[in-house]
């Protein structure tokens, strides 16, 4: 399977795609395989999957570890938000195309990189349907490199006079997004000091990867995909 990462600078500088190759292992024999500890749950629409995200489920703690074994290298969150109007999260042609998708709720978080030299948003738009999640995906990269619209970050103490996460309320960001069942997924970059993002910068593709593909895809909605197996062998029941 083929997982493809859309990202792009905009600020006119530049864009790339990084393409991820999620390989999955063969030749296991199946009466050596360990026992499923999760049952899949179908996320593909919000009919199916009606329950709205909460800032407790993407954003539960303060810190976010990527690598268990570096403990101390985390995002720290500054804050979250939830927003029910969701062309607050991108402007021009990003905005209108999200609302015309059937964009219920954005829910989005502030983050400081684990160096310290990167602001990020990451958010996740909850779509209608897989399909017009697709259709986001495809039609957001025309409109970016156009310059007809972008993803916003999410600055929330930006009229402070010491404001920390002002850069991100800055033009001057490099932004991804991918999708997972009816929902698309996205990160906004900044330097912490308002500096540009050069063009292949490592430590934004880094964070792209982190925000995007480790944290609200392969974390969040991979548990909001699938329901815990007990030591039973049955699903854990939804809590009401």
């Amino acid at each position: 399977m083929l997982g493809v990462l859309a990202v792009l600078t905009v600020c006119g500088v530049g864009s790339f795609l990084m393409v991820l190759d999620e390989k999955q292992g063969t030749g296991a024999q199946a009466n050596t395989s360990p026992p499923p500890t999760a049952t899949p749950v179908d996320i593909t629409s919000r009919e199916v999957d009606p329950k709205p995200l909460t800032a407790a489920e993407v954003f539960p703690g303060k810190q976010i570890v990527i690598d268990p074994n570096k403990p101390t290298e985390v995002y720290t969150v500054i804050k979250p938000q939830v927003l029910t109007d969701c062309r607050a999260a991108a402007s021009g042609e990003i905005s209108k195309l999200v609302t015309k998708l059937g964009c219920s709720q954005v829910v989005r978080g502030t983050m400081r990189s684990p160096n310290g030299a990167y602001l990020v948003t990451g958010g996740i738009v909850n779509l209608d349907t897989v399909a017009n999640a697709e259709k986001a995906y495809e039609a957001i990269k025309p409109i970016v490199d156009e310059g007809k619209g972008r993803f916003l970050g999410y600055a929330p103490d930006r009229q402070e006079k010491k404001s920390i996460t002002k850069p991100l309320a800055l033009a001057s960001t490099h932004a991804g997004w991918n999708i997972r069942g009816h929902y698309l997924v996205y990160c906004v970059i900044a330097r912490s000091d308002g500096g540009e993002i050069p063009i292949g910068d490592p430590f934004a593709k880094q964070i792209l990867f982190d925000v995007i593909e480790f944290y609200l895809r392969g974390k969040v909605l991979e548990e909001r995909a699938s329901d815990p197996v007990t030591a039973s062998g049955t699903p854990t029941p939804a809590a009401s």
